[in-house]
């Protein structure tokens, strides 16, 4: 990974790509790149990844995948863009833009696209269709965008060919219906991209780099595929393409473009190295690859000839720096729950990231510095939040102590780690015990807390993140039954003594996960849910996979319930109209939301420290939520 590489004229020291995300943010209401924007990519480019692709700029009007996505449609825009590559200018890594139209696929209520075809997800408007001077009209942008970010000091650019896109729109049969030469066969489906290519060649002159991304596979029916890839890819080489960066999905596929922790490491690697055996210029590789030591593997086993990590380096801005030093343990793992990054985007709000909350504040917070003055702080809690919370509190110098009741860490991190294919949360709980152990930091588990021991050890401050406990519905006739009830925390320990016929009540991420635990254990269950929306907390794209998880013939899900009468052993509800008898359950399973724990809060009164109460223990909300109050808390104790 740490071999250099050439792409056409211009050699990288490495073979780490921070690809093109999505971020919505850093750019301002005319759509100039603001301080916020650069910040965020030097944050990363300190630590030297060898490409950073700047995403997406926007070539046209029609196009605005986001509202806050640089604009590179007009000259006006090259003076702010000039900034952003002198700002990046001290660091060794290549900088260049990706240029992008959103076709369909645009956030903007008029679209226009190849054909009047709605895209199959997350926007649903019908486009109109692209004239054939329209369509000359397009290639003209994208070429005068190339040649804006040359003028601006990029060192390269990519044309985005991936993801439903407008190109990505025109190479698919599914989403082009044209009869003209820009549609039918596999030459007049091409032969946008290829004018693209050629016409930015022409502007930016034939040394100017150049890639392309594209998909591998569009995952969809009548969609782009492996077999049309493998028959353009040597005729872009052939076109002048100086890399290729292969990808896979659009809007309303699945696998989806940006998958979960339940898809595999390296999902899209194969394709890379199919595209790979057919050409001769570099090929980059992507798809939930988190850890350096993958990353090294493929390229030495010649599946790619790089790698692009991109939410791995929102987890963490370091990653290239600690892979070179081999500090794998270090290195603050993405764990795939899509929440703070693409959910945040595609709600129009600025990304984040549940394990790294700097995102996106890095022009605000800057280096983190240490604290005035060392303090004895206390933390009564090794959840999530409180272990966040300890280790920043440590990076700045306090002495922490951690008292945890339990004997396990992790809190109910740990039980969700439990469920199938969510198992990389407990990635994020092994991060920080490492990064406290480091720190010095005091982790007592199994600990009393009581007054006594935590005026033992004289804290200065005292963080409560003691988390929640599931919360007891209030149905009449639920303890009228002899079915043996159990609350979702129970139930999912290897011990629980559960029959082989289970109800849950409830519709939230730990019902749905704890389905389908029980049911790849060989138990039936049914999953009431009594609200309208299925495990709304999470993100979408964690959610689809979870669903798929779902459709299996011993689970059953309803939702918008209202439970009539509860039985010895089953009970009637309706839901959405129709009246059902579920008979011969023998167990009962409360999984409709939480409440916080508040004894710990009677134990610190009248100790004279200043108390915080942080997460669940505050009141139950998200991972995303309680990790960034975590974070902000440590920066400021």
């Amino acid at each position: 990974m740490f071999s250099p590489v050439k792409l056409g004229e211009m050699t990288l020291n490495n073979r780490l790509v921070l690809p093109p995300m999505s971020i919505n943010f850093g750019v301002d209401e005319e759509g100039f790149v603001t301080e916020q924007h650069w910040e965020y990519l030097k944050a990363r480019a300190k630590h030297g990844p060898g490409m950073i692709v700047v995403g997406g700029g926007a070539v046209h009007k029609s196009g605005l995948d986001l509202p806050r996505m640089p604009r590179v449609w007009h000259d006006k825009f090259i003076g702010k863009l000039s900034r952003l590559v002198e700002e990046l200018a001290p660091y060794e890594s290549r900088l260049g833009m990706q240029l992008l139209h959103g076709g369909r696929q645009a956030y903007l209520a008029e679209k226009v696209a190849p054909s009047p075809l709605p895209s199959l997800g997350v926007v649903r408007e019908i486009p109109r269709e692209l004239t054939r001077n329209e369509i000359q009209d397009m290639v003209l942008a994208h070429a005068r965008a190339a040649g804006r970010c040359k003028q601006a000091g990029f060192d390269f650019v990519e044309i985005h060919a991936a993801h439903g896109y407008l190109i990505s729109e025109f190479l698919a049969p599914l989403s082009n219906l044209r009869d003209d030469d820009y549609g039918g066969d596999f030459t007049g489906r091409t032969r946008f991209l290829l004018e693209i290519l050629e016409a930015i060649k022409q502007e930016t002159g034939p040394e100017y780099p150049v890639g392309v991304r594209i998909n591998g596979e569009d995952y969809i029916e009548n969609g782009w595929d492996l077999y049309q890839c493998l028959m353009l890819a040597p005729i872009l080489e052939q076109a002048g393409a100086d890399w290729l960066h292969i990808s896979a999905g659009i809007y309303g596929s699945f696998p989806i473009t940006i998958p979960s922790m339940y898809a595999k490491h390296g999902c899209f690697v194969h394709l890379a190295k199919a595209v790979k055996q057919t050409v001769q210029i570099p090929v980059i590789c992507v798809g939930r690859i988190k850890d350096p030591r993958q990353a090294d593997a493929i390229i030495a086993n010649g599946e790619a000839d790089l790698v692009a990590m991109g939410r791995a380096q929102l987890a963490d801005p370091a990653l290239t720096e600690k892979a070179r030093k081999q500090e794998f343990s270090r290195i603050r793992p993405c764990i795939g729950c899509c929440k703070g990054c693409i959910d945040r985007a595609l709600a129009l709000e600025e990304s984040t990231c549940v394990m790294n909350p700097e995102v996106s504040r890095e022009y605000m917070l800057g280096e983190l510095k240490p604290a005035s003055q060392s303090r004895r702080i206390v933390i009564i809690g090794a959840g999530p939040a409180g272990l966040a919370c300890a280790r920043l509190a440590a990076l700045r110098g306090h002495h922490v102590t951690i008292l945890e009741e339990q004997a396990q860490a992790g809190g109910l991190a740990r039980v969700a780690a439990l469920a199938p294919g969510r198992g990389e949360i407990n990635d994020m709980i092994q991060y920080y015990l490492a990064e406290n152990k480091r720190l010095g930091v005091d982790l007592c588990l199994g600990a009393r807390v009581d007054q006594a021991t935590v005026q033992g050890l004289a804290p200065d401050k005292i963080v409560l993140t003691t988390g929640s406990l599931p919360a007891m519905p209030q149905i009449q006739g639920l303890f009228d039954t002899e079915m043996e009830m159990h609350t979702v925390l129970d139930a999912f320990e290897p011990s629980a003594p559960l029959g082989n016929n289970v109800l849950i009540l409830g519709g939230g991420v730990a019902a749905l996960t704890l389905a389908d635990h029980l049911a790849q254990n060989g138990r039936r269950v049914v999953v009431l849910n009594r609200f309208d929306h299925y495990a709304p907390e999470i993100s979408a794209n964690d959610r689809t996979y979870l669903r798929e998880n779902l459709k299996r013939p011993e689970i059953c899900l309803y939702k918008r319930v209202v439970i009539k009468k509860f039985f010895d052993n089953g009970l009637m509800f309706e839901a959405q109209g129709q009246r059902h008898l579920l008979e011969d359950f023998t167990d009962l399973v409360l999984a409709e939301g939480m409440k916080p724990m508040l004894e710990a809060a009677r134990v610190v009164e009248n100790l004279g420290a200043e108390v915080f109460t942080i997460g669940d223990a505050k009141s139950p909300r998200t991972l995303l939520d309680s990790q960034t109050e975590a974070d902000e808390l440590g920066r400021s104790l």
